[in-house]
């Protein structure tokens, strides 16, 4: 087992360009002890299955996420060839990871939106198909299928994810998945928040909420990174997502539509093309640091590995069961963990497997 199964990390965080990144990382953070590499999936070089291929490949107890990927881009049987494949190959330490994707990139590529309905439907389509049973004549929100059945014999125990922002995406996952993947840059108080949303949603499901195992996403930056890549790594991660979903960021955390409408009608915001965390030169990212309210940038983990460690703290403070360690390689994560391996309580965390969407073994 992992020394610490309440980790992970994000393998190529960010625009990496070159996919061979991640055969590093995995193996770097699996001797490090960290518990779960999380897989995100990007249309250019960060596909998720292979990812998932590779890292099964290349390890032996780090557990495996795909979070996330989206239910519309791949019929159901091959998502659920994906799953079934990466489970059998990691020997059960995978997790299929969904999440709503974004309406803007959908509409420019000629894909239906994802709804609730969509997730839910699909949702209970895999997990049919998991079960080693057949979809006969299914009509729904995920599409019509006369037939859908694995070749695979046998019932694998495969545990979904969903990534979740908003309410309403909480409330489903609560209602529905094994495990959540929260937001990067949620104030601790958001944490708390989308927790209780989720156990709540779990309870009226008359499901055990415990069951339901939550990961805090929590950008961190330690000290011993240079000035410049901090800057890019936390300013220009949290623009670029302001740039493409703030209102709902904003909305979540409860902070200042007035100070996301300064922000957005900011000259070099307006003038600026591509991502911030990709291209925005490091004078753009000072700009931009001055720009941002200082509690939107604090909810991170920024400073010394001490201080990162205790900010680690406060996310199981608030409720969350594991916490991603997001924006950061596990070399730039090592001092955090050693920080962290002398504050811990290894007890509270004796329970939880290496696979990341089960909360107990």
């Amino acid at each position: 087992m992992p020394e610490f199964p309440e980790l992970g990390f994000y393998a190529l965080a960010g625009h990496a360009p070159d996919p061979r990144a991640a055969l590093h990382e995995i193996r770097h953070g699996e001797q490090l002890g960290m518990g779960a590499v999380f897989l995100s999936e990007r249309f250019d070089t960060k596909d998720a299955g292979v990812l998932a291929g590779a890292a099964t490949a290349i390890s032996e107890s780090i557990g495996i996420g795909t979070a996330a990927t989206n239910p519309q881009t791949r019929h159901p049987m091959v998502t659920a060839t994906m799953a079934t494949t990466a489970h059998r190959l990691s020997g059960g330490r995978y997790a299929l990871g969904l999440g709503r994707g974004f309406d803007a990139l959908f509409d420019l590529m000629g894909l239906p939106r994802v709804s609730s309905a969509r997730l839910e439907d699909t949702v209970e389509v895999l997990r049919t198909l998991f079960r080693g049973d057949a979809a006969i004549g299914h009509d729904g929100p995920a599409g019509a299928f006369p037939y859908l059945r694995r070749t695979a014999d046998g019932t694998d125990r495969i545990p979904i994810l969903m990534v979740a922002l908003g309410d309403r995406s909480l409330e489903l996952a609560g209602r529905i998945a094994d495990g959540v993947v929260l937001h990067t840059f949620f104030s601790d108080a958001t944490v708390a928040r989308a927790v209780k949303i989720v156990r709540d949603a779990a309870a009226a499901a008359e499901r055990d909420p415990a069951s339901v195992r939550i990961w805090s996403v929590l950008a961190t930056v330690e000290e011993s990174i240079p000035h410049t890549e901090r800057r890019r790594k936390l300013v220009g991660r949290l623009a670029t997502y302001l740039q493409g979903y703030g209102d709902v960021l904003i909305k979540a955390n409860g902070w200042s539509a007035a100070d996301l409408e300064r922000f957005r009608t900011d000259p070099i915001v307006q003038q600026h093309q591509g991502a911030f965390d990709a291209t925005g030169t490091d004078d753009v990212l000072r700009h931009l640091e001055a720009q941002l309210p200082e509690h939107w940038l604090a909810a991170s983990a920024t400073g010394t590995s001490q201080r990162c460690a205790e900010r680690i703290a406060d996310q199981f403070d608030a409720g969350a069961d594991s916490v991603i360690l997001h924006g950061a390689t596990p070399a730039e994560l090592a001092p955090v963990l050693d920080a962290w391996r002398h504050i811990r309580a290894p007890h509270r965390f004796a329970h939880l497997p290496a696979n990341p969407g089960w909360s107990t073994r």
